[in-house]
């Protein structure tokens, strides 16, 4: 969606994994509602760069920009 991939195909495996396993800790519950949320909202987030295979902060910390 927004440029190349960036991701190698572990790294893209890994985000998946990783947003899906924290969107799973949303379904626990928890005093704080908003624990859930945000740990739904992250682990999709994650997930989604994984399976787009595209991450903003990985382009920004080896300096890829791209011409606007």
């Amino acid at each position: 969606m927004n440029g190349e991939p960036n991701l190698s195909a572990t790294e893209r495996g890994i985000y998946m994994l990783a947003g899906l396993g924290l969107a799973a800790a949303a379904v626990k519950p928890r005093p704080n509602p908003l624990m859930n949320i945000l740990a739904l909202a992250g682990g999709s987030y994650l997930a989604w760069r994984g399976y787009v295979g595209n991450c903003p902060v990985k382009a920004a910390l080896m300096g890829s920009h791209e011409a606007a």
